[in-house]
């Protein structure tokens, strides 16, 4: 999933982003809120974690006015100020969720699974198509009761056609979600990347859960039941 991270203080906000990379997330930070809306308006995100007291626009302000532009993005409010007040203010305003700073990352991680989570109508961190299974906490996929080991891109690309299971995905679809802004390498990655995966998921197995659709992209589809049309 891409997140955006919007927070002034840059080692926090760097200290932020790596953590958030090596959870596994595709990571964009900005430092103030005018450059997080460039960002919003530009790209489309799975999650924000966004700074109340930033210079140029403030939190409150951006989501105020993000929400107007009908964009849902899911907001979870990092900040030094405490007060019920606050978050009360904060909440009304459009956030899913608000965290105090200091804060511990493990609780970080934990609030923004369980916000984006909700944003996908999903219970679970669990993704399913079949006899294919991915756990986003675990960062474990098993086909058949067997782990597959994926690179870190691959696994994110897995998660992306699962979360929209059914869907085409476009190549440059994949590539804004799964690459940030700081990517410079080619659009054929995508292919490379994609055909890794699907020799890993699908191999040499006779049901094939991911579909290549000439022209258009790629999609994740359930295994017709037997009978089936």
């Amino acid at each position: 999933m891409r997140i955006l991270v919007v927070e002034d203080e840059r080692d926090l906000n760097l200290l932020i982003c790596k953590v958030l990379t090596k959870a596994g997330y595709t990571v964009d930070g900005c430092y103030d809120g005018e450059e997080a809306e460039l960002h919003l308006l530009g790209a489309e995100y799975d999650g924000v974690l966004l700074d109340v007291m930033m210079p140029k626009k403030d939190g409150y302000t951006l989501i105020q006015e993000v929400r107007a532009k009908g964009i849902d993005t899911p907001v979870l409010f990092l900040t030094a100020r405490d007060s019920v007040a606050d978050r009360v203010k904060g909440l009304d305003l459009g956030a899913d969720d608000y965290l105090v700073k200091p804060f511990d990352f493990d609780e970080l991680l934990a609030r923004l699974r369980a916000m984006t989570r909700k944003h996908a109508g999903q219970r679970t961190n669990q993704f399913a198509a079949g006899d294919l299974v991915l756990d986003v906490e675990r960062r474990q996929v098993l086909r058949g009761g067997v782990e597959i080991t994926l690179l870190p891109k691959e696994f994110s690309i897995l998660e992306y056609l699962l979360r929209n299971k059914g869907r085409v995905l476009s190549r440059e679809q994949i590539e804004d979600r799964i690459w940030n802004y700081e990517f410079t390498g080619s659009s054929n990655n995508v292919d490379g990347y994609m055909s890794r995966l699907r020799k890993k998921i699908d191999g040499d197995r006779e049901q094939k859960l991911i579909h290549t659709v000439k022209g258009a992209g790629w999609v994740i589809r359930e295994p017709q039941k037997e009978g089936g049309a």
